[in-house]
């Protein structure tokens, strides 16, 4: 095959996650970043660390409300697609830079491809669960990352021509970026750390963010652990932890400015726990073989409820669960180290067999 792709992205675990597809593609991939994640901690420097290259269109819709991201975004991606034809668009998760590809291709009559279809929290207060049914509904394949994707779909009526089971691209994207040994002591050393010492944590989704006495319950969970916790700051919560005068909390960590995905699943394999809310970081601790407590209402990764993630509520459920974990370390560690990877093998290959499975079709 020789025809071209659109890859259609705009965020952090969107770059990740396209990033092997986007290698194994090459001169293939026309890149789209639609800037969704405009500050360059969270995008410029996963671009380079993974090796994606520059985009071939490069959008600035960072900051603007969902609507004003969404539209802004289909108008500029369905001018591209007209112009550049290619011969389908690839979009990844739930994003707003997803709706905003899914919607540009199908406008333009382009095949459109969604990478980790099918995923479903059931909470239709999340933006993201909209997103991805959207997607889905408008998708000329569906590829899930697991088999209750799979099923989630037939339920909701997509047809099971317009599905496969490809797994998930991140191991893959692990495999390009994770740190070697020596790496991973020397950021230890850098961070004034110790392996299995303390606790990996970010913070980032509206529903924890945005509300004052969330993110302050959060915050002082976290203070409250035995370790010390490390938490990279996303932009949005800095931002509100100013506005919420949450400094005295903050204050208690170990805080730093975003860092780069190597440094983050670097940091996260020595880890003693992950704190996240963050549906990558659930995803990332099954390759690092850490327990990550989610600190959320909902997920839309079921399956691995029990073993590798836990589900709790801001507030204090988060201090008596990490209570919990760490107490059965270092067991839990090798326990989990154990658990093979739910989310499949040779995924990159199944996508891009997938994506020219569906051209040769048209």
């Amino acid at each position: 095959m020789t025809e071209r792709i659109a890859i259609v992205f705009g965020t952090r675990p969107e770059i990740i996650k396209l990033a092997p597809v986007i290698h194994r593609l090459g001169d293939r991939a026309l890149l789209v970043h639609t800037g969704q994640h405009f500050d360059d901690n969270m995008s410029r420097s996963f671009l380079e660390q993974l090796g994606v290259g520059q985009p071939h269109l490069h959008l600035e819709v960072g900051g603007a409300t969902r609507g004003e991201q969404i539209g802004q975004a289909t108008i500029a991606i369905e001018r591209f697609l007209i112009d550049e034809r290619p011969a389908a668009v690839v979009v990844q998760g739930d994003t707003n830079s997803g709706v905003a590809g899914a919607l540009a291709a199908n406008s333009a009559g382009v095949p459109l491809v969604h990478i980790e279809a099918g995923m479903r929290s059931y909470d239709r207060a999340m933006p993201e669960e909209h997103n991805r049914i959207l997607i889905d509904v408008l998708s000329n394949r569906c590829l899930v990352p697991h088999p209750t994707n799979a099923e989630a779909l037939r339920r909701e009526g997509i047809a099971d021509d317009r599905i496969r089971v490809t797994g998930s691209t991140l191991r893959d994207a692990l495999a390009i970026i994770m740190p070697s040994e020596v790496e991973r002591a020397g950021l230890l050393a850098e961070y004034g750390l110790t392996a299995g010492g303390f606790v990996l944590a970010t913070i980032h989704r509206a529903e924890n963010a945005d509300h004052p006495a969330n993110l302050r319950a959060i915050l002082r969970e976290l203070a409250g652990l035995p370790l010390p916790v490390v938490l990279p700051l996303h932009p949005r919560t800095k931002s509100k932890a100013l506005e919420f005068g949450l400094q005295p909390e903050l204050a208690l960590l170990h805080v730093h400015e975003p860092i780069g995905y190597r440094q983050f699943v670097g940091l996260a394999s020595q880890a003693a726990l992950l704190v996240s809310d963050s549906g990558g970081v659930q995803e990332e601790a099954c390759i690092v073989k850490r327990p990550v407590i989610i600190v959320r209402n909902s997920t839309e990764r079921p399956e691995i409820l029990g073993t590798f993630a836990h589900l709790v509520p801001a507030g204090p459920e988060i201090g008596v669960k990490a209570g919990e974990l760490l107490a059965r370390l270092p067991t839990l560690h090798a326990e989990l180290e154990a658990m093979p990877y739910p989310y499949g093998d040779d995924a990159t290959r199944n996508v891009v067999a997938a994506i020219d499975e569906l051209i040769a079709t048209i």
